[in-house]
């Protein structure tokens, strides 16, 4: 079986829905500000790219478009949460990097109430190369105090996600993409920031995947069933706070784990698990983008190229499961 990325819409092969996560974030926010007006939204010459553009239209005097400005975007929205208001950012994820300063003296260092809302993460912003494509961004905002980060795995987690973010009071970074994402989840998902969620029961081993590849992580633990191995699959929609109940998800499960996701193994989901579960003496496999850049493609050659695949996942859990040691 070889991975396949999803095409920006509709039907796939066997049935499989996709949808795009950031026109999760669209509906959601104009679900929330048509009950909050307090609500205002904050982008960067981006917003048909961003879903934002549905924002402006319906609420035009709550809308601000910055240019190609993304330090003083930046600035404003921590003037604007300082003042009450309770901002919603939005950019692309590499753009987003471009005001790191920023979020970090002006938003982070004051837990101030920003939301930023990442569109066009990872490698599967495709042909627009190595520029575009932010294979470091979860590991940058982790590293910041105070801040919370989230990787939805779908569209339904993405809209649960930006109702959640709302209720929280410090800053939120949450990472969406470009392409369209397979459907896992459906209209009955409940988000729960802070929490891992088991998607798939299993006694051998542990995935922990998030974003685009929870759904890799449950083709990868059907086709090791036929194996004989049981694969406990998790979501780890949020990587920051961590939750520590991972270590007895993975102690329950034989030990051994594996971590898969779009961005460079160093700092995001796989560093993460690393300094958790090592603390505990537990196995980790780490399945992502080693410490390379992107390149200009179509989606999925690049997911390929760079081993994101259910085959890769696969020869992982065969690592990571005690009885293959």
């Amino acid at each position: 079986m070889s991975t396949k990325t999803p095409p920006r819409h509709g039907e796939g092969s066997q049935g499989v829905r996709f949808l795009e996560t950031r026109n999760a974030f669209g509906e959601a926010l104009l679900e929330l500000a048509a009950k909050d007006r307090d609500i205002v939204a904050l982008t960067a010459d981006l917003p048909g790219s961003t879903r934002l553009s549905w924002f402006k239209e319906k609420f035009p005097e709550r809308f601000f478009d910055f240019g190609v400005a993304e330090a003083n975007m930046i600035g404003v929205a921590a003037g604007l949460a300082l003042s009450g208001k309770k901002p919603f950012v939005s950019t692309f994820a590499i753009f987003v990097e471009k005001a790191f300063e920023q979020i970090r003296q002006t938003i982070a260092y004051n837990k101030l109430p920003v939301k930023i809302v990442a569109t066009h993460g990872g490698l599967t912003v495709g042909e627009d190369g190595a520029s575009h494509q932010t294979v470091e961004d979860l590991a940058l905002m982790r590293a910041l105090p105070q801040m919370t980060v989230v990787i939805p795995a779908d569209y339904y987690e993405a809209k649960r996600a930006i109702h959640r973010i709302y209720e929280h009071p410090g800053p939120v970074y949450v990472r969406l993409a470009r392409a369209a994402f397979p459907v896992v989840f459906d209209e009955s998902y409940e988000f729960e920031l802070g929490k891992a969620q088991i998607v798939r029961e299993g006694g051998d081993v542990t995935i922990c995947a998030c974003g685009l590849m929870l759904y890799y992580s449950l083709q990868a633990a059907q086709l090791l069933e036929r194996e004989g191995i049981a694969a406990q699959v998790l979501n780890v929609s949020t990587l920051k706070p961590l939750d520590e109940r991972i270590v007895e998800h993975v102690r329950a499960a034989g030990g051994g784990a594996v971590s898969v996701e779009e961005h460079s193994v160093i700092g995001g989901l796989g560093g993460a698990l690393a300094e958790l579960l090592s603390a505990h003496g537990l196995r980790l496999v780490r399945v992502g983008i080693e410490d390379r850049f992107g390149q200009s493609g179509k989606p999925e050659e690049l997911l390929a190229h760079y081993g994101l695949t259910v085959e890769r996942i696969v020869q992982a859990v065969r690592r990571a499961d005690g009885r293959f040691q």
